[in-house]
């Protein structure tokens, strides 16, 4: 194994939750852009408040059910 994909494994997400931040998705997961794109749009790229902001909060804030969207994001990121 080389080491920049030792350094990719390391660096991979290993849980999503109601309370993983927005940021840690986007930073950790790049496949999940698309899901995020499909939730909440081009919006939380601009938000400062998105290396906070939790999931839960996110849903709550937009109106969907944040486990349909957990469950699309572990899905990505080879969580299921």
């Amino acid at each position: 194994m080389d080491i920049s994909n030792k350094h990719k494994r390391a660096n991979r997400i290993t849980d999503i939750n109601k309370d993983t931040s927005m940021g840690e998705i986007l930073e950790k997961v790049p496949e999940a852009a698309s899901i995020i794109m499909k939730y909440f749009h081009g919006g939380c790229y601009k938000c400062p408040g998105m290396k906070m902001e939790t999931l839960d909060m996110a849903a709550m804030l937009h109106g969907h059910d944040v486990d349909v969207i957990i469950s699309e994001l572990k899905e990505v990121a080879g969580l299921k």
